[in-house]
């Protein structure tokens, strides 16, 4: 363990002017975690990290945890924030399995994230906050930094508030403003320890505090502080190097699931022409689309913040009936509000993407912890025969493609269209690289405007669409509700055959999509002995864990589903290739139940309902507990 105290103002102006020398190491890539107090600004900690990470040109990703409260109680486990991200020299795909560094600001922090610290991994800690009150909230009868539960790690121990006062001691700001910048000082020592340039925290600063300059100097300063407090003192013998990925050419920004989310939809609606309407309810971890896609009314967006879900998905339901590209965003409990109102979309024809970020669930459940419970609610939570079609975002950058998808698919077959991403592509981000808008789809539609022997149920031959007939076009005057419609007139009809065409072709219009998506793909050995099947956010886990089983000898693959209803058409032919297809997913076995029903394949089902995404080691433990052999040892 190592104690280090210094003046933390003896360099407070010259971040590069430490004196002594150092040994620096290369990485290919390192996990880090800020853990503390929900109101620690540990979020904010890990994002400054994760954007200067982008900036210098390392790969990575990141996993966002905190309280669903908006200031849990202070000191105690349920009010832990933490953000892990991992940062590498190459392509990777998850934010890491278990951290190599860990920041814990406080006992409570401290004990919630050491079960997960890699053995002799790194620890930092801040030995301001342990402090008797501190330590019961947190459950320990005992000092961890004066017994002996630590050992086995690379301790380091800082009084990081106090040195932060110290630092701010001059600065004409009151205490608990001081005390807030601690974080910032947490974050120049993990600067320094990964050889990080301190440049872009200081201009966000600048930018994000410009109307409190004051602020902005205080959290610079902080910053400074922690980075000469590791560089002039003796505590790190070591500093670390993570070089640039090698990332295909183009242009990147740091992006987060939900930003994709509404970037596409932005996209969505310049390539069709439609003006882009969402009506939404805020609930969390959906709320950012609302937010992000306010800051676009220059780009012809309209945003409409309704009083409860229902009355959300009935404005977008309007909004589709007037001619625009029609959105509404929620989350589980949300969406079981929404289900009538969807129900009304698929009875009268009309285009509306319903976006559900997936959360913990059932009820209110786990509002900030990821899941994938939501597959089944999408694919049957309405009712009578209401069929969807049902496609997932694989990860915070797929989000952008698989949003495009969800609108391409809602115009062309005049059907309301359910985008399924979850709390961890939301909040997770990683590097994107920008697409070329030529490279987009052309979403181009045309409204019919032909009055001439209009009927508004009439079919497109190809996708059983009906015309697209906006209000306000002379002579296309027709009846929209939910009672059923009789074939080509749309007019109200009970009669039980009409009953039957009008339900046949619904569910037909929605299985003709099949003959408009690309057949599942598979990667990984041709003669595998087993088949990961994957949806959603599982892709990154998979993918790790399979090059870590073929590794140990064991062929396997892998296919991804972004298309859930209805399948790729050659799901069934690529599931009969392999003895044994293993099915990880964030929920109890709802792809499996799925996959079982439909094609009579007994899959081996492996669920993870904890809130949290699954480890890369986790399912390559599962491939070999299936194949037989080693496993990948945590």
């Amino acid at each position: 363990m190592t104690d280090v105290t210094a003046d933390p103002k003896a360099e407070d102006t010259a971040p590069n002017a430490g004196k002594r020398e150092v040994t620096a190491e290369r990485l290919d890539d390192v996990v880090v975690r800020f853990a503390g107090d929900s109101g620690d600004g540990m979020q904010l900690t890990g994002t400054q990290f994760t954007s200067t990470s982008a900036q210098v040109g390392n790969d990575l990703a990141t996993l966002p945890d905190f309280p669903a409260e908006i200031r849990a109680p202070a000191g105690t486990l349920p009010g832990v924030s933490a953000f892990q991200v991992r940062i590498a020299d190459y392509d990777i795909h998850t934010p890491g399995d278990a951290p190599d560094v860990l920041v814990a600001m406080n006992p409570a922090a401290l004990k919630k994230s050491l079960v997960d610290l890699k053995k002799n991994g790194i620890l930092i800690i801040n030995t301001d906050e342990f402090k008797a009150g501190n330590l019961k909230k947190a459950g320990y009868e005992t000092n961890p930094i004066e017994d002996d539960s630590l050992e086995g790690y690379r301790v380091f121990t800082a009084g990081i508030t106090k040195m932060t006062l110290a630092a701010l001691s001059d600065v004409d700001l009151d205490a608990r403003s001081k005390n807030r910048c601690k974080n910032f000082f947490a974050l120049g020592m993990v600067y320094w320890l990964f050889s990080r340039p301190l440049d872009n925290s200081m201009d966000w600063a600048r930018k994000k505090f410009a109307k409190k300059p004051e602020i902005a100097e205080a959290n610079i300063m902080a910053l400074k502080a922690g980075y000469n407090f590791c560089d002039i003192t003796q505590a790190f013998q070591t500093r670390y190097e993570i070089e640039p990925a090698k990332l295909p050419a183009g242009t990147y920004r740091n992006i987060m699931g939900n930003s994709a989310v509404s970037l596409g939809l932005v996209a969505a609606s310049r390539r069709s022409g439609l003006p882009l309407f969402l009506g939404s309810y805020p609930i969390t971890p959906a709320s950012d689309i609302l937010h992000e896609l306010s800051r676009f009314k220059n780009f012809g967006v309209t945003t409409f913040q309704a009083e409860d879900e229902i009355a959300a998905v009935c404005s977008t339901i309007g909004a589709a009936f007037g001619g625009a590209l029609a959105v509404t965003t929620t989350s589980g409990p949300g969406l079981a509000l929404k289900s009538e109102a969807i129900n009304l979309g698929v009875m009268i024809e009309l285009p509306m993407i319903i976006c559900n970020i997936q959360r913990g669930g059932p009820s209110t459940g786990l509002p900030t912890k990821t899941e994938q419970s939501d597959l089944l609610q999408a694919m049957f939570g309405r009712n009578g025969e209401s069929p969807v079609p049902v496609i997932a975002a694989a990860s915070p950058g797929d989000a952008f493609d698989t949003t495009i998808e969800a609108c391409r698919l809602a115009i062309k077959y005049m059907v309301p269209v359910l985008l399924l991403s979850d709390g961890y592509i939301a909040n997770g981000s990683e590097p994107w690289r920008l697409p070329k808008i030529e490279d987009l789809p052309d979403l181009r539609t045309e409204f019919h405007t032909d009055p001439e022997n209009f009927l508004p149920y009439a079919r497109d031959e190809e996708t059983l669409a009906r015309p697209w007939a906006i209000p306000g076009t002379a002579g296309l005057e027709h009846r929209i509700g939910g009672l059923e419609k009789e074939h080509l007139t749309g007019n109200v009809s009970y009669d039980a055959a009409n009953h039957q065409l009008m339900t046949d072709l619904r569910a037909e219009k929605v299985e003709r999509i099949a003959n408009d998506i690309p057949d599942v793909e598979v990667l990984g050995d041709k003669d595998a002995d087993v088949l990961v099947l994957g949806w959603g956010s599982t892709l990154g886990a998979i993918t790790g864990a399979l090059v870590e089983a073929r590794k140990q000898g064991h062929k396997a693959a892998r296919a991804h589903l972004r298309y859930i209803n209805p399948f790729p058409k050659n799901l069934g032919e690529v599931l009969d290739r392999y003895r044994h297809v293993l099915i990880p997913e964030m929920n109890g076995g709802q792809l499996a139940l799925l996959i079982r029903t439909r094609y009579l394949k007994d899959v081996v089902s492996y669920s993870k309902v904890q809130g949290k995404p699954f480890f890369r080691h986790e399912i390559s433990n599962k491939i070999a507990e299936i194949l037989g052999g080693k496993k990948d040892v945590h």
